[in-house]
């Protein structure tokens, strides 16, 4: 027997077979829920916030005020654009161009938040005016 491995070592080096090592262990974050606010304080949050930036913006419709989901509807230049929750594939919050790259008119943004509702009756959607695309946050959207 070579010195430094037992009779009893049924893995060697070369061996790819998994060990029984027990349940399987999930990354902290998934084992971690993110704290989250409610639905109606962030909405809030978001009003108050666009006023402090000088960013025209109301509440078009209430949902449930612990976790609704929230759409945004914005006035860019002549056309809309409608902002739909999402997570990145990295799992951190984002913003989807739900409507397209390119402002739509406002019967097609409409048009698609109904659509929303519904599937999803307990939906918030904010409306905001900023010709210039200017969101009062730092969260990316995607295209």
């Amino acid at each position: 027997m070579e010195t430094g491995t037992s009779s009893d070592d049924s893995h060697s080096a070369m061996d790819v077979r998994p060990r029984d090592t027990g349940p399987p262990v999930l990354p902290a974050r998934s084992l971690m829920t993110e704290a989250r606010l409610k639905a109606k304080v962030w909405v809030q949050a978001t009003v108050r916030t666009c006023a402090a930036q000088g960013i025209t913006a109301t509440v078009a419709r209430r949902g449930d005020e612990d976790a609704g989901a929230i759409l945004i509807k914005q006035r860019m230049g002549e056309g809309y654009c409608v902002l739909s929750q999402i997570r990145g594939a990295d799992g951190d919050a984002a913003w989807l161009k739900a409507t397209g790259a390119d402002p739509v008119p406002e019967t097609t943004a409409d048009a698609y938040i109904a659509r929303q509702i519904d599937r999803d009756w307990d939906l918030w959607v904010i409306e905001i005016e900023e010709r210039d695309g200017r969101l009062p946050f730092d969260t990316p959207v995607i295209c």
